[in-house]
């Protein structure tokens, strides 16, 4: 764990600098103008008023969520977090990373420790990531090939829980123009072919990724894979053939 301090402390100037390729917001939102005033207004804030809980967020992942009771309703997820202990971190989630993205939702993140502690119906709200990091659709953009490695490394074995409110345009449609309705569980791809078809392709061809070389470059990580509880909440529900991948496996099946 120091090692990843270490490197991560080196690098999050990058962060700031740069989130790698700029992935825009495909969502106008309806109404006028800002007018004068507004702007006026805004400018004087940020100049005169804190910002406080956004100042450590400087850990930017991307990913991707199926929603729990709706596995074909995709979203395309922009992750700036909060390192709160070694154990425990939280998140904004935008639809891209430059200043018209759009709020999401939010996803917290606990390791394996933490998960343990949690009562059996708690449980079902927590998907777990290890696919996620194996499979390389998890991506830190921006951080050098050591210090992404470091980064994942200290999330496997560990679980999200995750809200979307807003299913904007890079959902893998058209989306809404304002955020409607009840907020969604969201869940973790667990197997290949879970995504839809293009849905990773296009990420990776907007924002320079090559998920197949993450995943490449990941291997040596299935050694510290266990199995964990969630695999197989959404087995089953796609037409499409889906695969496992080693290093993802259920707990729940491990013990029958």
């Amino acid at each position: 764990m120091k090692n990843f301090t270490y490197t991560l402390t080196f690098v999050f100037g990058l962060l700031i600098i740069s989130c790698g390729e700029d992935r825009q917001s495909d969502t106008e939102v309806p109404g006028r103008e800002e007018i004068t005033k507004t702007d006026v207004l805004e400018t004087g804030s940020a100049a005169l008023q804190k910002k406080g809980p956004f100042d450590p967020m400087n850990i930017y992942l991307v990913g991707f969520h199926p929603m729990k009771e709706d596995p074909f309703h995709q979203m395309e997820a922009h992750h700036f977090c909060t390192q709160v202990n070694e154990d425990f971190a939280q998140c904004a989630l935008f639809d891209g990373n430059t200043e018209d993205a759009k709020l999401t939702g939010i996803e917290y993140i606990i390791s394996e420790k933490l998960f343990e502690t949690l009562p059996e119906e708690e449980r079902k709200y927590w998907h777990p990531h290890n696919y996620e990091i194996l499979s390389g659709q998890l991506v830190a953009p921006g951080l050098p090939d050591v210090a992404d490695k470091e980064l994942m490394e200290s999330k496997m074995n560990s679980y999200g829980k995750t809200w979307h409110v807003w299913s904007t345009g890079t959902a893998g449609g058209e989306g809404e123009k304002i955020p409607l309705g009840d907020p969604m569980l969201a869940w973790s791809f667990n197997r290949d072919g879970e995504a839809k078809p293009g849905l990773v392709e296009e990420r990776d061809k907007k924002m320079d990724i090559d998920s197949r070389e993450k995943r490449e470059e990941r291997k040596d990580l299935i050694p510290q894979a266990k199995p964990q509880e969630g695999v197989d909440a959404l087995k089953g529900e796609f037409p499409r053939p889906t695969q496992p991948i080693p290093g993802v496996e259920s707990k729940k099946s491990s013990k029958n």
